[in-house]
């Protein structure tokens, strides 16, 4: 009988490949973390759509598959889904070295693979605002030394400057303490979602002091990002998802008035059909 080990690896290349993805690095990140590590004892629930299914033991070997696996069922609060999450991380490539802002860390799966692909020489700062989740990702991550787990809103104050800012729940729109929290050639990738949890992964790429490039990368449904939410915003961004493709969107402007190119409109921010 193969080991848990021979399931990660073809797991890894799976999620990874499947993702559009041939990156070795990344390949190698998924296949380094053990995701039992991350998730309670199993038997585990599985989502499914329609609900929760439970695996059929507690063997780990049955993790290393493409599923959503319960953390808090009563709240709908997963561990999402490794193609996805591979899909995004090859977007953004956090590389040897960076800093790494991790939003919505959850029990600390996602925010180890952001470990093992910045190095030991980079640091990964994950917030997660749910206290019991928080003390879970404390201890699951305690042996790693570039990571600090921080039990706090992200969408309140200052955040550390990044790299790379990965977030792992719904907002209506980019805080302005995310973008100004990105280095040049930084990378904020979230979910920009209606208040219906439904809506796309959006990739901002820091150019300048004021210049932001955009591109969607996935179609996503996402649990809300305390902190990031407003519901005249979720009302523009739904008839924007409706009307226009999301492969139009080209950059992201602030601080100026929308022009003719406006795809979606905020609070003093709005994305645009026009290259940065």
């Amino acid at each position: 009988m193969k080991c848990v080990q021979d399931y990660r690896d073809y797991y890894a290349n799976c999620v990874v490949r499947s993702a559009g993805s041939t990156s070795a690095r990344l390949i190698a990140a998924f296949a380094a973390v053990e995701r039992e590590r991350y998730l309670g004892t199993g038997p585990w629930s599985i989502f499914v759509g329609s609900g929760y299914i439970q695996t059929p033991s507690d063997d780990p070997r049955l993790l290393y598959q493409d599923v959503l696996v319960g953390l808090a069922v009563d709240r709908g609060i997963n561990n999402g889904q490794p193609s996805l999450h591979a899909r995004c991380l090859a977007a953004c490539a956090p590389a040897d070295g960076e800093l790494v802002v991790h939003i919505g860390a959850g029990t600390g799966y996602y925010t180890a693979i952001l470990a093992a692909l910045v190095g030991p020489q980079g640091h990964v700062f994950a917030y997660e605002i749910e206290r019991n989740l928080a003390d879970r990702a404390i201890e699951n991550l305690s042996y790693l030394q570039n990571v600090r787990v921080i039990c706090a809103s992200a969408a309140e104050g200052v955040l550390p400057e990044a790299n790379v800012i990965y977030v792992n729940a719904g907002a209506t729109h980019p805080p302005a303490s995310w973008l100004d929290a990105l280095k040049v050639d930084g990378r904020l990738i979230f979910p920009l979602t209606t208040d219906d949890g439904v809506g796309c992964m959006l990739l901002v790429t820091r150019r300048g002091e004021a210049k932001y490039e955009a591109s969607t990368v996935a179609r996503v449904s996402f649990i809300p990002c305390v902190g990031a939410r407003d519901a005249a915003t979720s009302i523009a961004l739904a008839r924007a998802l409706e009307t226009q493709s999301l492969k139009m969107v080209k950059s992201l402007r602030r601080g100026t008035q929308p022009d003719a190119t406006a795809w979606c409109v905020g609070n003093d921010w709005w994305l645009s059909t026009a290259p940065a």
